[in-house]
């Protein structure tokens, strides 16, 4: 018998391989986005109920951080309606590290409704999908935190446990925290790039400050403004996040996909070579 699926953002950078593998599987998914039918949008809570009608287990992920200001009230609302349409299950991804996120975590884990949290660490994803793909375009990548060791998680990883852990209940009950299997910090990640490219792609350390004026300049939107300074100052900036954990290997059998790999692979692509001369 088949399961229905509701993945929210599954259009996003671990939601729309998380709907792509569950489709594989042979389940029923329903992408949760504003441009879907029913239409999903966060900050429409109106949308909610239709979204949900039918479905058995969700993945939820929330734009564009469980940490912003306002995501703790909108995962409190959206529980209650899940609670009230039955469904059986939910996977929230949060940040690993971040304690506003772990906030509404606790919202799920009291909600009644049997869970799985899995927070991850910075995915590899933000250097060819997000915010860290416009700068390596340019030649010139210009961040804080410059010393911060990170080990940076795929999402590919990410997407196979995530569909481990809504099929099976085996894993209710448990927070995962997914990381990659080394540290990088900014400067080896651009070198990685740069040499899998074959381009100059220069690295500059500046302080929190002039990096957040950067981003106003050239019009980032303000939740992204204040979700940048936080996780530079209160996630990278602490030494406790520094932790390389074995969850993946756990939950799927197998280590998780190195960041020299998930490089190579891009750079195949030719993403990072868009509109540059080599």
């Amino acid at each position: 018998m088949k399961t229905n699926y509701l993945v929210l953002g599954g259009k996003g950078k671990t939601g729309r391989k998380v709907a792509r593998k569950l489709t594989e599987l042979n389940q029923n998914v329903r992408v949760g986005s504003r441009s879907e039918t029913p239409s999903f949008d966060w900050e429409n809570p109106e949308t909610w109920s239709n979204a949900l009608e039918g479905m058995d287990r969700v993945y939820i992920t929330f734009q564009p951080d469980l940490a912003v200001p306002g995501a703790l009230e909108a995962i409190e609302g959206f529980m209650k309606v899940a609670q009230q349409k039955g469904i059986k299950k939910v996977v929230l991804l949060s940040g690993k590290g971040e304690r506003e996120a772990e906030l509404c975590e606790q919202v799920v884990i009291n909600s009644g409704v049997d869970h799985t949290i899995v927070r991850a660490s910075w995915f590899n994803q933000n250097f060819s999908e997000s915010f860290f793909l416009d700068p390596i375009l340019a030649g010139h990548v210009a961040l804080p935190q410059a010393e911060a060791k990170v080990p940076y998680v795929d999402t590919d990883d990410i997407s196979d446990v995530v569909v481990e852990a809504l099929m099976n209940d085996k894993h209710n009950g448990e927070i995962y925290e997914l990381t990659g299997p080394r540290f990088l910090t900014f400067a080896q990640v651009v070198n990685e790039i740069a040499e899998a490219t074959g381009r100059e792609i220069a690295f500059t350390p500046i302080s929190l400050p002039a990096y957040t004026k950067m981003m106003e300049d050239f019009g980032v939107p303000s939740d992204y403004v204040w979700l940048i300074n936080y996780l530079f100052s209160e996630v990278l900036g602490n030494k406790a996040n520094e932790i390389i954990t074995h969850d993946i290997e756990k939950v799927l059998g197998r280590k998780p996909k190195d960041f020299s790999a998930y490089v190579k692979e891009t750079a195949a692509t030719g993403v990072w070579n868009q509109g540059v001369e080599v």
